[in-house]
């Protein structure tokens, strides 16, 4: 199998994101983006481990301060923007977790539409116009 980290990395980076868009990333959005990953054909290579330091390594730059842990996650979340079938995986991934804890409210709405602009798709596509 192909390690793809550049994905891996972009679909964590979606999920920080969502889970910091209330300001509280809570276990059920972080069980929500592990159990996509372990199912993930491409992604379940990638150790629990590995998928934790880097979901930590993006919510510490949101815990050091907001806009700079945005502007780092969009950094890497833009690293799939040519590949267009990985592009919507993640953002369904992303409104996934921002569904887990049974509320996708209109700040996760607005992240992952935010994440759509990034990669140069559609938000109506996934239903968050």
């Amino acid at each position: 199998k192909v390690r793809n980290k550049s994905f891996l990395e972009a679909v964590v980076a979606g999920c920080t994101l969502v889970a910091y868009a209330d300001g509280v990333d809570r276990p059920e959005e972080k069980k929500k983006m592990m159990g996509f990953l372990r199912n993930s054909e491409v992604l379940s290579v990638f150790s629990v481990d590995e998928v934790i330091a880097i979901f930590d390594k993006y919510g510490k730059q949101f815990e050091f301060d907001h806009q700079i842990g945005q502007a780092s996650a969009l950094q890497a979340v833009a690293k799939v923007k040519t590949n267009e079938a990985e592009a919507r995986l993640m953002v369904r991934v992303c409104c996934a977790v921002g569904a887990a804890d049974g509320n996708f409210d209109d700040n996760e709405k607005a992240v992952v539409r935010k994440i759509c602009a990034e990669l140069g798709l559609n938000p109506k596509d996934f239903d968050l116009a």
